[in-house]
């Protein structure tokens, strides 16, 4: 491989990277950041509520608490619906073997649901709904032209319990009403699983024509809360995605576009941070959705929020109607959302290198995990197996890595000898490499075949949530962050810290580009390289730099067993001589290129023209008479 082939691999390598470091930069300040948007909230709410609850403790009072729907001094002009803005509120409790889910009477909707498996990043059991006042509701205009957001309204439930368990295939079965006029109501109804993230959900409105009418809106808003420590990390995972007949439109609050709405058969609408999602799967729908995007930045903690809001225009015209939704509310785990065809709510990458993560990477990983508890040995092994999967080609690579070196004296005397020559230099060069069976550029080939296998992995360690908060060995406490060795109290250009794996990783890199790097025009990148890589990695998932660092390990005994320990194993030039000096196609077809040039009396390149001129060389030319 030439000195323009090696630079238009590094520069590819670094673009790639580059995108990687920009999504993973280390900014802890998920805590900050708690605290800022907890004022941003009271602030937008103070002119809607008034009120001074914590919504931390509706998120974990079962009792009963008074309340009305009073904005400041000034009551919620509400018309017709006026009357319904004032009640008691009363939270019931489902406990199931996932989850803990509340739900209020007012608004008769979902305001809890705290997963049992999983904790944030402080240790506080995961709670995904971002909004105190709520998610899964109505909004719509009245008939005499008042805004109604059903959160503000209160709702009857059919259930005096005020807890109930589930567990395994029981099912608890609840509905929430809201009673106008005799015969005129607003119904919606919840059917929690006990062993299930999903539940079945739906509204239903009964002779509401005179109140509702044209349509209504069911809603989720403000996405989903933030689980990381890293916020802006989080933030890049973050994103709002419908699909349609098969079809992924997303929203990402970074964007320009900050509004999307499509209409059609929807399979779902969904939010989603880096590990959680929250999915609606409408049930025979063909309509009209919204999506909306906000993001904050906080320049002091360099922190970063972004939230979603989600709508279904459900169309209505009186008399009975009702949609049915399928939820799903959980961790994005491949095994799991499949189950409901949310696969592609998973970040794995382009087309190309989803199908490898999806269909090859991800039940390798899974399934080398069921025999190993430990999820680092299971990195372990599975490096391991990559590795032996991509020995043809690396094989090809290492082997013609090492000749290379063998000829490198051979090339300085033809770069010495010829050095104010560059044509015949280049064809004293390919002659050398043909005699002794080297091809230059066959090296390429098999580093740009592992490229979809090697970007394929880096997002399944990236967004995998099973080495979310998974410990390992020493100072590494969770394989899905950077393990942290060294602080350095400031951010240089992203850069606050560096890993003891990337560390690792790129001494490791070190030794093995020592072992096949020996053209003097390269020796920069032995040192350059690997120094620029600790950096780098430094910000990236303890877990993918484990998988690197035994890489590179698994790489450099590779090569000092074909240097020193294989059949065929080639130390010198003079065993090169033994090696089957065949031809290869691209060989043949640039020395009949060059035999049809010179037959015509032209110059291939590097060679001569007719008499055994070369007229690169100025003593070769001919004089005009």
């Amino acid at each position: 491989m030439d000195r323009n082939s090696i630079l238009a691999i590094v520069l590819i390598s670094m673009l790639v990277l580059g995108y990687m470091f920009y999504s993973s930069q280390n900014v802890p300040v998920q805590s900050e950041i708690k605290n800022a948007d907890t004022t941003i909230v009271k602030s937008e709410n103070a002119e809607e509520s008034g009120s001074n609850e914590d919504a931390e403790s509706l998120f974990r009072n079962d009792g009963v608490e008074a309340a009305t729907a009073t904005t400041g001094k000034k009551e919620l002009q509400y018309g017709k619906f006026q009357s319904f803005t004032q009640g008691t509120r009363e939270v019931i409790t489902i406990e199931s073997d996932l989850y803990i889910a509340k739900l209020s009477t007012k608004g008769g909707d979902l305001i809890s649901w705290e997963l049992k498996n999983f904790n944030k990043w402080d240790g506080v059991p995961t709670q995904l709904i971002n909004d105190k006042e709520g998610e899964l509701y109505l909004d719509f205009v009245s008939s005499d032209g008042k805004d109604i957001d059903s959160r503000n309204l209160y709702f009857t439930f059919d259930s005096e319990k005020s807890r109930v368990s589930i567990s395994g295939d029981q099912t608890f079965t609840i509905t929430a009403t809201l009673e106008v006029e005799p015969g005129k109501s607003i119904v919606k109804k919840f059917k929690f699983s006990g062993n299930k993230y999903a539940f079945e959900t739906g509204v239903e409105l009964k002779n509401m024509e005179e109140y509702i009418p044209r349509s209504f809106l069911y809603k989720w808003s403000k996405g989903l809360a933030y689980q990381e420590k890293n916020s802006v990390d989080e933030s890049g995972e973050a994103h709002a995605l419908v699909q349609m007949n098969g079809e992924i439109v997303e929203l990402d609050a970074t964007d320009d576009e900050k509004k999307i709405t499509r209409e059609g058969k929807i399979d779902f609408i969904a939010t989603k941070t880096k590990y959680f999602g929250a999915a609606i799967i409408p049930k025979d729908f063909d309509g009209e959705i919204l999506m909306t995007a906000e993001s904050i930045a906080f320049p002091k903690t360099e922190g970063m929020l972004e939230t979603y809001d989600l709508s279904i225009k459900v169309p209505y015209s009186g008399g009975t109607k009702s949609q049915e939704y399928q939820v799903y509310l959980g961790p994005l785990k491949l095994d799991l959302v499949e189950n409901y065809g949310l696969n592609r709510m998973l970040n794995l990458g382009w087309w190309g290198i989803r199908h490898i993560g999806e269909y090859v990477m991800m039940p390798i990983f899974n399934a080398v995990h069921y025999f190993i508890p430990s999820w680092g040995i299971t990195i372990i092994i599975f490096s391991i197996f990559i590795k032996l999967a991509l020995y043809p080609l690396s094989i090809t690579q290492m082997k013609n890595a090492n000749k290379m070196k063998i000829l490198a004296p051979e090339v300085a005397k033809i770069r010495e000898k010829h050095k104010d020559e560059p044509q015949v230099q280049q064809k004293e060069m390919m002659g050398l490499y043909s005699q002794y069976g080297v091809n230059p550029a066959s090296g390429c080939l098999p580093m740009l075949l592992q490229m979809p296998i090697l970007y394929s992995l880096w997002t399944l360690f990236r967004t995998n949530i099973d080495l979310r908060q998974s410990d390992f060995i020493f100072w590494i406490h969770d394989l899905s962050i950077p393990d942290t060795l060294v602080h350095f109290g400031t951010s240089i250009m992203g850069i606050s810290s560096i890993s003891g794996l990337a560390l690792a990783m790129g001494i490791s890199m070190f030794i093995q580009q020592k072992m096949t790097i020996s053209d003097p025009k390269q020796k920069a990148m032995v040192y350059v390289m690997p120094f620029m890589f600790i950096f780098l990695f430094s910000s990236f998932p303890a877990g993918l730099n484990l998988y690197y660092f035994m890489f590179n390990i698994l790489g450099i005994g590779q090569q000092l067993y074909i240097n020193n320990f294989a059949k065929d194993k080639i130390t010198s030039i003079h065993d090169m001589k033994k090696v089957d000096k065949k031809k290869g196609w691209l060989a043949n077809k640039m020395e009949e290129a060059q035999k049809i040039a010179e037959s015509q009396g032209k110059v291939a390149p590097g060679g001569k023209g007719k008499k055994g001129l070369n007229p690169a060389n100025p003593n070769h030319r001919k004089k005009k008479k």
